[in-house]
């Protein structure tokens, strides 16, 4: 497993960061599908075996149950690893039991504390933009978690790059603690961050660590052209059939498929390979199986030429404009 700094901080992660959303357990509700403690745990421990030290969850992920499992898991081996969490979802049904208020900062990271059996949390991460929260209320909120050592660094996910922009260039004005990462929707088939975010990201030195790397297992090769998807993934997610089976997806996955051939690799492997050469800090895979982890990461190994991502990028076609979901 190779290591990189998170952004322009001093903290070192593995190229590759699991995603714990698929650890929960419940058996009603939109997780229902996720994975228990018994069929988790093998998976973390497997995780940790290969190199990986980076793991991402949030206090939503199975009502907190990721977060429960995750903290359960890697007990005795906290201080190896590093440990994202987000915050902005509703946790509950009253009034201040979301958004990104001073409050539901302070309330959800106590929890999230507790969940994970952790004194601190390594990357504390807005999950979305609150709309109805001043950004400077948030990011004090964020600098004060900095300076009590509850939290080292934090990040943003999935927000247009204006407000990215607005939120960076506060903190610097206020002398508050910024953003050090940004989590977005970014691989071959959706690459409208390109346009802006990226660019900005680079610009100011933020690490990208990117969700959904996979275009939600379409890049994984089980999808044809054609062919009626099948399947309980492709059945119970809405967003998987809503984005990612225009003909133009299919082009990009076809050509995937040719240049994992030639790699004598996967589709999914080559998928995150891309990723790796353009640089991505950590993609966020989530997984069900060891044997899905272990194809994962050998991603790391795939070297990709030039002329391969420019045969990966090439049929791409610009979407229209969507909202951050």
């Amino acid at each position: 497993m190779d290591y990189v700094r998170l952004g322009n901080t001093g903290m070192t992660v593995s190229r590759i960061c699991l995603g714990c959303m698929g650890f929960g357990g419940l058996k009603t509700g939109n997780f229902s599908w996720t994975l228990n403690y018994e069929k988790s745990k093998p998976i973390i421990d497997r995780a940790i075996d290969l190199g990986i030290n980076f793991f991402d969850t949030a206090d939503v992920y199975s009502d907190g149950k990721s977060e429960e499992i995750l903290g359960r898991a890697i007990q005795g081996r906290r201080d190896e690893l590093v440990i994202a969490s987000k915050v902005y979802n509703p946790t509950g049904p009253l009034p201040n039991e979301r958004g990104l208020s001073r409050r539901h900062v302070r309330q959800e990271l106590k929890r999230s504390l507790g969940r994970l059996r952790t004194r601190y949390i390594d990357l504390y991460q807005t999950h979305r933009w609150d709309y109805e929260t001043p950004i400077e209320e948030t990011l004090r909120a964020l600098d004060e978690l900095v300076r009590s050592s509850l939290v080292n660094y934090i990040g943003a996910s999935s927000m247009w790059a204006w407000q990215f922009a607005k939120a960076l260039y506060k903190s610097d004005s206020l002398g508050l603690e910024r953003f050090v990462s940004m989590q977005n929707h970014y691989n071959l088939c959706y690459r409208e961050e390109e346009l802006e975010m990226i660019p900005l990201c680079r610009e100011e030195k933020i690490a990208l660590l990117p969700w959904s790397p996979l275009a939600r297992g379409f890049l994984t090769g089980k999808y044809g052209r054609g062919a009626r998807p099948a399947g309980k993934r492709y059945s119970r997610d809405q967003l998987l059939r809503e984005r990612y089976f225009r003909k133009e997806d299919f082009d990009v996955l076809e050509e995937t498929g040719e240049v994992a051939k030639e790699k004598g690799a996967t589709v999914a492997q080559v998928a995150l390979a891309w990723l790796l050469h353009k640089g991505v800090t950590s993609p966020i895979v989530g997984v069900s199986s060891v044997s899905q982890l272990e194809e994962l990461v050998e991603s790391t190994s795939v070297n990709l030429s030039p002329h391969d991502l420019k045969r990966l990028e090439q049929p791409y076609r610009r979407r229209a404009t969507e909202g951050h979901v």
